[in-house]
């Protein structure tokens, strides 16, 4: 059986959330997306406890770092200081094109970082990676 891949979009804002998804499933049509508001949903969903969003493996996190209720770097340092969830791969996917946000990410163990301002064409790579991500972890037929 081909494992499909989740992809959890945190991304308070509806746009940003609809360009994200606009720009995935031009070049990865069958990737399953999961959306959380904020920190605090995401962490219900990555821990099942959320009433009707789920989100099966292999997954990966595209990650806002500027929310409400609970902002990017707080959700990134539950999720490390979880035994269960601690290896989830999570990718920043932010505003912010601060040295001092992204040496703070990457403290906190992402598989990358990208501004929103220059998505466009990174898109397509960080598409591509996932699905090879994808394939990497399905098993063989």
């Amino acid at each position: 059986m081909i494992k499909e891949l989740s992809v959890l979009i945190v991304e308070d804002d509806d746009v940003a959330a609809e360009s994200i998804t606009r720009s995935l499933r031009k070049v990865a049509p069958d990737i399953n997306l999961v959306y959380a508001e904020h920190g605090k949903i995401a962490i219900e969903i990555l821990e099942n406890k959320h009433p009707n969003r789920t989100l099966t493996s292999p997954y990966l996190v595209l990650l806002d770092l500027n929310m409400p209720v609970m902002n990017g770097f707080e959700f990134l340092e539950y999720v490390r200081d979880d035994s269960s969830l601690q290896d989830t791969i999570i990718f920043i996917l932010t505003t912010s094109n601060d040295d001092s946000d992204r040496s703070r990410a990457y403290d906190n163990n992402v598989a990358g970082y990208m501004v929103k301002s220059a998505v466009g064409p990174q898109f397509a790579k960080l598409a591509v990676l996932m699905d090879a991500y994808r394939n990497a972890v399905e098993p063989n037929s």
